[in-house]
């Protein structure tokens, strides 16, 4: 006998029923959901500002992702520490937080290389997407709300010199397409 398939919950069927969950069963679900995971529980203390500051938390797990403790033989983990800044921006919408999330990205990488050597073309293109969104993003802040992200993000095109891959000429293509004015 062939199992008829379950239709996708949607959205829209999901909150026709939360509607209509009391208070108590509504706290037990959020608590539950706060329970099963780390990663749950790390976003809603972020989206509810509780305890310490969450892009702390944030940072150490990108750091954890892009710079491993090679000597533990711990692996690069890209998509993990894109997630981590993907869900810090769900949870917080705090975009000067994000951006530090995307540079602390980039520097991470970049530091690994400095310390362990060239690793590979798609690691690189990572890298230089994710510098690219920051600059994107930097460019979007008043222009008083900038300057620090520019200093790091200028630190991270000196830095990079002698990187292969055409990893340092990305950058700096980057950068000084964003920001002409800037003496190197």
């Amino acid at each position: 006998m062939a199992r008829k398939e379950q239709p996708k919950s949607t959205w829209s069927a999901v909150k026709s029923t939360v509607l209509k969950l009391d208070r108590d069963a509504l706290m037990a679900l959020i608590r539950d959901l706060y329970d099963l995971s780390p990663s749950n529980r790390q976003y809603v203390d972020a989206r509810l500002r509780l305890g310490q500051d969450s892009l702390i938390e944030y940072k150490q797990t990108v750091a954890e992702c892009m710079y491993p403790d090679a000597e533990r033989n711990r692996p690069v983990q890209i998509s993990k520490a894109k997630k981590a800044i993907s869900e810090y921006r769900k949870a917080t919408h705090d975009v000067r937080g994000e951006i530090d999330l995307m540079i602390h990205f980039v520097e991470c990488g970049n530091q690994f290389t400095l310390e362990y050597g060239d690793i590979d073309g798609p690691f690189y293109d990572s890298l230089l997407s994710m510098y690219g969104r920051a600059v994107e993003t930097v460019v979007k802040l008043p222009e008083s709300q900038q300057e620090p992200f520019r200093k790091r993000l200028l630190e991270l095109t000196k830095s990079s010199d002698g990187i292969g891959w055409g990893y340092h000429d990305g950058l700096c293509d980057e950068y000084y397409s964003a920001f002409p004015e800037t003496d190197a």
